[in-house]
């Protein structure tokens, strides 16, 4: 059977994948510690766990979209999207659904994915790895 028509995009669609997960995240950051892109919960006063959570977001997302210690910044993510969806949606409902829990869900999954998988041919990450002779996927 012929391989499927994508199979020698993978990698590549790993680092599509690692770059445009990595730009949506840094964009939620800079909501809640810059205001920016205006939303309409506010932003830019960001307090607590709220600070944290921007700080998180927007570094880590800033380090995924280059791919730059792509694992270990996927791993922290997918925690925090773990925490946030059981913190702030599952309370309200079980069903991420119907607690509109659903963007934490496939973020928190997504993230473990890039912890596994690593950050693909286009990143610092695979850069830094033919310079020292390291294997890194």
């Amino acid at each position: 059977m012929a391989p499927f028509f994508l199979s020698p995009w993978a990698g590549r669609l790993l680092s599509v994948l690692r770059i445009v997960s990595g730009l949506l995240m840094l964009f939620h950051g800079s909501q809640k510690l810059f205001g920016w892109p205006p939303s309409d919960h506010g932003g830019g006063n960001a307090t607590g766990l709220m600070l944290v959570a921007g700080i998180l977001e927007f570094g880590g997302g800033l380090l995924l979209l280059i791919g730059l210690f792509t694992r270990p910044v996927a791993f922290i993510l997918s925690g925090l999207m773990a925490v946030a969806y059981f913190m702030a949606h599952a309370p309200q409902h079980a069903l991420p659904i119907v607690n509109q829990g659903e963007l934490a869900v496939l973020y928190c999954f997504v993230y473990l994915y890039l912890a596994a998988a690593g950050a693909g041919p286009w990143s610092v990450d695979a850069a830094r790895s033919r310079n020292t002779g390291q294997v890194v996927s």
